[in-house]
């Protein structure tokens, strides 16, 4: 339940910035995974495809790194450190 709950609030922030961008899709996002998060960088791109399945996100390339340091408020999580849309949706400014 913690590695849902974690993929549900990456992907939240992931599609806002999409969203505030006006894009058409999401084609990376590099993230940091936490020590203590129960990913590795290969499981955490199995649960992201899953989670973005359907969204603008779906198909994004992944970059995940995971962080060594045990303690810190990101130890347990997953942090968006950046995300790369393409496009701009029609009737969505200049």
């Amino acid at each position: 339940m913690h590695e849902r709950a974690l993929m549900d609030d990456l992907l939240r922030k992931v599609l806002a910035v999409a969203e505030a961008e006006g894009a058409t899709a999401v084609t990376r996002i590099r993230v940091r995974l936490g020590a203590l998060s129960h990913f590795t960088p290969d499981h955490f791109r199995e649960h992201w495809e899953d989670a973005s399945r359907g969204t603008l996100a779906e198909g994004a390339e992944v970059e995940a790194r995971l962080d060594d340091a045990l303690t810190g408020e990101a130890a347990q999580g997953v942090v968006l450190e950046s995300v790369e849309v393409r496009g701009r949706r029609a009737g969505d400014g200049p």
